[in-house]
Parts: structure tokens; sequence; C-alpha cells
């Protein structure tokens, strides 16, 4: 009796066919390679590598070393046909270096291609600015200046000791789907960035008209003139300091109209213990720096929220006892060898006032004790404690929207669509990993920031086609069971999508033995891959 022994080899799999099949109907390898050619003799295009990036980042994210032993270890031969030998690091950096000067007609055209395959509605965008923060010196000498600039800014997160680069984000309503990307210089303002972005999505996207919805940022005379001129309706919120507290506390919030609209936070509260909501409409003017300039009168919509109200007399409520108690402590030491001055006084209340945010309604005097030495005196503005408190809740949106089409509620409502941007930007930075970077030179940082804002695109396309795909299958509120382990219906996010196909592995045999699914046994895949159209078999 003669025994034969076979190998079998066991590759992971997981979404990779799914990222493989959205990567197919994009067009990226084909679009990078109409535009960045190779030789005839090349072993792999530079679409293909790109491709393989894009699936590296979906599936295994980590930074981008050894990305050739990612692609030993998972099934990207038999899904991609690539083989792993060519994914070393030369090879991508040359791929990042073709790519580079191309950038924006490459993720233009496949934004386009997104539109097109995938059926997005490019009416409404959200548009929004992140900062990437780096390590290392980046000398600007030997930095390539046909690049953004890797340089010190104004970071999110407040690392202002370290270098960044930015990425600008527009993404459409429908979906949240990225349609708009690209890479800018980190020390340059967001407000400047503006105009540029309307211009490369009407270009992507074949569309004059839009609404385009921003932050503060958006918010300048040249700005908004030049959308008015390019005939792009617009949404964004008024600065804070635009508006006096007077302004607000002068308005009783039950004169404003009350909006239908719950939070997803809040949807599973009982219905008094959701937050209020209420508009009012004026109109707000802004003037140019030129004299020469035509003032600018476009709609403010106030709006009214309970939630805000309580959030920002409890905020405040802390900062007062914060600095009281700070303030009493510097009665105690004033005129020891700590504070023996009134300038060394005058400096901690100026310190006291900046970090807890009082200065504002925190009146001080030094004055001698009986013993000769400074004391200082302090009380906090009680009217104007009292104006502020009145004005809590309320804060201020523009728009140039007709009246007729978009009522004070409507614009409210389509406003609160923003954070859709910010949760792509948790998602670029969280699940698909874009730090730390190994690169040293800004050309490679901003092709890779392209390659990772294009496997954001792919992680948004396969959430909506889910989502899609169970409100077409008799799920109206998009949501499905066996997500979680207690089983409640939530709707599937891209992220319960990967990990739930991530367990999936391929079993290869020797000679012509086909590949064998290894782990396809919960109801949960079989039904994720369905809802994606997606054949294993």
């Amino acid at each position: 009796m003669r025994a034969v022994v076979t190998q079998v080899v066991t590759k992971r799999l997981g979404a990779l066919p799914v990222v493989a099949e959205f990567l197919h109907r994009l067009g990226v390898a084909e679009i990078v390679d109409g535009l960045c050619p190779v030789r005839d003799l090349a072993l792999a295009t530079h679409g293909e590598v790109v491709e393989a990036l894009v699936a590296n980042r979906l599936t295994s994210p980590r930074p981008l070393v050894r990305v050739e032993d990612w692609a030993r270890t998972w099934a990207v031969k038999e899904v991609m046909e690539l083989d792993p030998d060519l994914l070393n690091d030369d090879r991508l950096g040359r791929a990042l270096d073709a790519i580079a000067p191309r950038l924006e007609e490459i993720t233009g055209s496949i934004a386009a291609r997104a539109i097109c395959e995938f059926g997005i509605d490019t009416a409404t965008l959200h548009w929004d600015m992140t900062s990437l923060p780096l390590t290392g010196a980046y000398d600007p000498d030997e930095q390539d200046p046909d690049y953004p600039q890797v340089a010190y800014g104004h970071p999110k997160d407040r690392r202002v000791d370290l270098k960044q680069i930015q990425a600008g984000l527009g993404v459409a309503a429908d979906g949240a789907v990225p349609l708009l990307a690209t890479a800018i210089s980190g020390g340059t303002g967001e407000i400047t960035q503006v105009v540029g972005a309307i211009q490369r999505f009407q270009r992507t996207a074949e569309v004059k008209r839009f609404l385009m919805i921003g932050d503060s940022k958006l918010i300048s005379y040249g700005n908004l003139t030049a959308l008015s001129g390019a005939q792009v309706e617009f949404i964004a919120p008024l600065p804070a300091s635009a508006t006096a507290p007077e302004v607000f506390a002068a308005i009783d919030p039950e004169s404003a109209e009350r909006v239908e609209y719950v939070p997803l936070r809040v949807a599973d509260r009982p219905t008094l213990e959701r937050p209020d909501y209420r508009v009012l409409e004026h109109s707000h003017t802004l003037t140019g720096r030129r004299k020469s300039d035509p003032p600018l009168t476009v709609r403010r919509i106030l709006v009214y929220s309970t939630g805000n109200a309580a959030a920002q007399a409890k905020a405040r409520g802390k900062r007062l006892a914060k600095a009281r108690a700070d303030l009493e402590n510097l009665e105690r030491r004033a005129g020891s060898r700590y504070y023996p001055t009134r300038e060394k006084i005058a400096a901690k209340i100026g310190v006291i006032a900046k970090q807890r945010r009082v200065g504002d309604v925190l009146h001080t005097e030094i004055t001698d004790g009986p013993d000769g030495k400074p004391v200082p005196v302090w009380h906090f503005d009680q009217e104007l404690l009292a104006t502020q408190a009145r004005a809590d809740g309320w804060y201020a949106l523009i728009t140039n929207q007709d009246p007729a089409t978009a009522d004070a509620a409507a614009v409210f409502l389509a406003y609160k669509g923003q954070p859709q941007v910010e949760r792509r930007y948790h998602e670029l930075k969280g699940p698909l990993a874009v730090a730390p970077v190994f690169l040293h030179g800004n050309k490679r940082i901003a092709a890779l920031l392209h390659v990772l804002m294009l496997a954001l695109l792919v992680y948004s396309l396969i959430e909506r086609q889910v989502r899609q795909a169970l409100e077409q299958g008799g799920s109206p509120d998009g949501k499905m069971t066996g997500l979680y382990p207690d089983n409640r219906r939530e709707r599937p996010t891209a992220r319960m999508i990967f990990y739930h196909l991530g367990e999936l592995d391929l079993a290869t045999g020797p000679g012509s033995d086909p590949p064998q699914l290894v782990h396809l046994t919960r109801g949960v895949q079989l039904h994720l891959l369905d809802l994606l159209e997606i054949d294993l078999s």
C-alpha cells in the first residue's frame, strides 16, 4: 500500500474578491494604465500595482512596508492574478512616482466612472479638510516644489509640534461617497481651497449647479462671491464671533418654527428626552476688503437646539467652577514667594482666564492687603453671564438657496448631513490606517494619499451598495440582523461588512485541484455576498 501526501496551502481571502470586483467596475487599472503607461516588457502595470495597494489598505491596513508578504499570505495571486514578488518596495515606489504627475486626472476619472457605474446623485456635496501629522524633518529645500509641501500648519489634533500634509474631501450626500479628493500643502489655509474644489467637482461630475455644504472655513467674501458666480448654492455655519450673544439672547425660542428632526444618536430615546430644534430666518450682508466690492446679502438661518443649550450651559458651569477654584487658590498664595508682586499675580490671572476661557466675563483688580502685600480681587460679570445663558443653543447658517425651493427647515436639514464627511475622515485615519507614513519625499506622499482616498471610495461604495440592496429588498430603514452577537437590527457599516467577510480563507491544493472556500459557514457572510452580488464559486 502506498500513501500519497499532498500539501494544501491556506491563504486569507476575506473581502478581497469584493474589493477586486469594485476596482474592476471602477476601471482603476484601466484608467491608471491609460494615463501612466509602462513598457511592454513590464511584468506588472502601474494600474495593477495601484489596485493591489488599494486592496492592501482595505484588507490589512498597516504601514506601507512588506506589501509582498501580505500578498503571499492573502490570495492576491488567485484573485487579482498578480505575482506577490512584484510588489516589492522598489516597484511600489516607481508606481507612486509614475502616477504623481497625473493624480487629479486619475482621481477625477475614477470618480466620474463611479458616478456613472453606481448612479450616484451629485446634487449635494459636503466639503471639508483635515490634517495628517507626519514625523520627520522634511526639509523644505529637499521637497519637490511641484507637489503639496509637508509643513507646519494648524492641525486639527493641535499637534503644532509636528509637520503635516492636508487632505480635502468632497462627499456626495448620496451614500457619503467621496467623489472629490486632493492632497494640499500643510501650511495652506482652508479658506483658499474652496474655489478650486468647486471647479474640480464641476469637471468631474459634469454638472454646473449643485449644493456645496461646508464648515465656517467656507465663508469669505471671495468664496461666496465665486460660488454665486458659478451658480453653485452653498450652506455654511457662521463663525460664533460673527453674531453677538445679545442678538440670540433677545430671541424667544418659542417664536421660531419647530423642525421635525431626530439625530441617529438619540433615535432610541423616549420622545421627551430628544432635543428640540427650531429655525428662524433673517438676512446677512458680507462686504469685501475693497470699497468697490458690492455688498453680498444672503439668507441667515438662526437655529436653536435644546441639546446644544444644555451642553453649553453645562460646559460654561464647569469652566466657571474651575476658574473659581484657581482664583481662590491664587488669593491664598498672593504675596507668597510664588506670587510676590502685582506683575506675577496679573500674569497668573491671564493664564487662568485663557486656560478656563473666562476672559470675557472675568473682572479683576489687584489691591494692597492689611499687611501691604498685593491681593487679587475678582468677580464674574453676572449680567453678561445671563446674556450668554439666554443665547445658549443658538447658531447661524447662511445660504444663497432660493426660499421658494428650500425654506429655513430644508436648509437646516441639508446642513445636518455634514457629519458624513467627518465620518469618512475618521475612517481614513482609523480603519484604513493612513498613518504612519514611511515615505521621505512629498511627491510619493501625495501619490500615496490619493491611493488611500481611492481605497476610501471603494470602502464607501461597498457600504452604499449593501444598504441600497437592503432597502430594495424590503428593509426601508436599511437595517439587517446578524451583524452583532445580540442579533439586533442595525444599518451595516463598511467596517462591519469587512469584519464579517474577513474570516474567509482559500485552500489551494496541488496540480489542477480547484481552490476550496474555508469558513464560509455563517448566514451573515452569505447574505452580505448576496447583497453585494458577488459569486465566489
